[in-house]
């Protein structure tokens, strides 16, 4: 399946339905993010309900601490 992640076409499996799968796809589970599904902020507990498919749009953003 191609999505458009953080403005990139991506092909991703097939298998990857939603989007906290998609985020485990990319080992991003554990981290403090902020997910954009086809223009709607979501909430944590929304990703697992927020369905993929062909051509949606999805930015991530993950926060790093430094100092």
């Amino acid at each position: 399946m191609k999505l458009h992640i953080n403005g990139q076409r991506v092909d991703v499996p097939d298998t990857i339905r939603t989007v906290v799968e998609l985020l485990e796809h990319f080992d991003l589970s554990d981290k403090m993010l902020v997910v954009e599904h086809n223009a709607a902020i979501l909430h944590k507990e929304d990703h697992a309900g927020a369905e993929l498919a062909e051509g949606h749009k999805i930015e991530i953003v993950h926060f790093v601490g430094g100092g």
